[in-house]
């Protein structure tokens, strides 16, 4: 029955009134109904290790979790997240006062803007962009500004002095993605140096979200924007489990930052969630101390599986963008003599059988992602190579 109202207003408030149906549940929907393979979403068809899961098992069992963990987070998994950011960055961070476990990153990055942002803010953020962002900011009352990321070189590539027009004396935060979804750049310390230098100079707060910094390829190196110089006092630090052991539906997330800044945003927090994922947190604490031979056979799987989709791609027709990060590789469709990627994916699943996602609904300046397509490589071998066969009916 639908609803009655005395009034002509709108049901949804004003905020959101720009966010429909995610183009995510259309595709995902799309590749269910057409029997089409899910290149589109990025969640991995497999579990991560059995040593993780048995963790989760055993917390549930010895009861570890069952009821509400403490607001902040376990004390093992704080603890954890602190060794790991100290291990690998050499970011000494207090696991008591300076890390917030969070339900997922999503959450991490609503209850960041909703605690830092007020009414009238502007919040300049790298486009194409991660489509929470957009909707955070908005329910902030904050105002997005988009710094375009550009095709170059074979990549995608940030202009630094288009960021820096970009910041006026409404400007209250950046908020940065790197490695970046989905155009799979990796910002290098040079450009991540150049940001540091405008937040500093401009006394900007950055939330950075580094959900990917164990999927980085070819060498390139993930430099955490807190470890430069002037950065660790502004800047708040967003990582993941759900992307690096492939347990996405466990929505474990954390932040790393000052306590003035944690304890900003752990005032938000409590009123969205509260807690979360409790006999979860104990096995991410476990995760988090995997020995080093994980990661790097993680990094390296998801290389190959890279290589094998972006090599398929380009023989389909398509010119490749091949990422420097991620599990995404963003294609363009005109080599192909399509234009519009709305409608291409939206055809895609009957004139081959695959599911990909168009670039477009991640930009305000819709017609700079028009042409690009993102495909998501964190799938099974087999399953990526019947889909680097089915894509060949695009080359004819």
């Amino acid at each position: 029955m639908a609803v009655m109202t005395s009034s002509a207003r709108p049901l949804l408030n004003r905020r959101l009134a720009e966010f429909g149906t995610t183009i995510f549940a259309e595709m995902s929907a799309l590749a269910q109904q057409t029997g089409a393979i899910n290149l589109g979403q990025g969640f991995p068809d497999t579990d991560g290790p059995e040593a993780v899961r048995e963790a989760a098992v055993r917390a549930l069992r010895e009861g570890h979790g069952n009821q509400y963990p403490p607001g902040p987070g376990i004390p093992e998994l704080r603890t954890a997240i602190a060794g790991h950011q100290q291990r690998r960055y050499g970011l000494a961070y207090d696991p008591d006062r300076e890390v917030l476990v969070t339900v997922g990153a999503t959450e991490a990055i609503a209850a960041s803007l909703l605690a830092l942002v007020e009414p009238g803010d502007e919040v300049v953020a790298l486009e194409p962009y991660y489509d929470s962002y957009a909707a955070c900011i908005a329910m902030a009352g904050g105002t997005r500004v988009p710094v375009t990321l550009r095709p170059h070189a074979g990549g995608f590539a940030l202009d630094l002095d288009e960021l820096r027009a970009a910041v006026t004396p409404r400007t209250r935060l950046l908020l940065l993605n790197t490695p970046h979804n989905p155009t799979g750049t990796v910002l290098s310390r040079a450009e991540l140096a150049a940001v540091a230098e405008l937040a500093c100079e401009r006394d900007l707060l950055v939330i950075t979200d580094e959900v990917y910094e164990h999927l980085v390829f070819d060498g390139a190196e993930h430099i955490p924007l807190a470890s430069l110089p002037g950065m660790r006092e502004r800047t708040v630090t967003i990582g993941s489990a759900g992307k690096t052991f492939l347990f996405t539906g466990w929505k474990v997330g954390w932040i790393t930052a000052s306590p003035e800044l944690v304890t900003a945003v752990r005032s938000a927090k409590q009123f969205l969630t509260y807690v979360g994922s409790g006999p979860f947190q104990y096995a991410v604490a476990e995760a988090l101390r995997l020995p080093e031979s994980y990661f790097d056979d993680f990094r390296a799987d998801h290389q190959a599986k890279r290589d094998l989709l972006s090599a398929g791609l380009a023989a389909a027709g398509f010119e490749v963008f091949r990422p420097a990060g991620t599990y995404f590789v963003t294609t363009d469709i005109r080599p192909l003599g399509e234009s519009d990627g709305f409608a291409f994916c939206r055809a895609l699943p009957k004139r081959c059988g695959v599911v990909a996602i168009p670039n477009a609904v991640f930009y305000d300046h819709r017609e700079e992602g028009a042409p690009f397509v993102r495909f998501a490589f964190c799938k099974q071998t087999a399953v990526l190579e019947e889909a680097v066969t089915r894509l060949k009916a695009l080359a004819g």
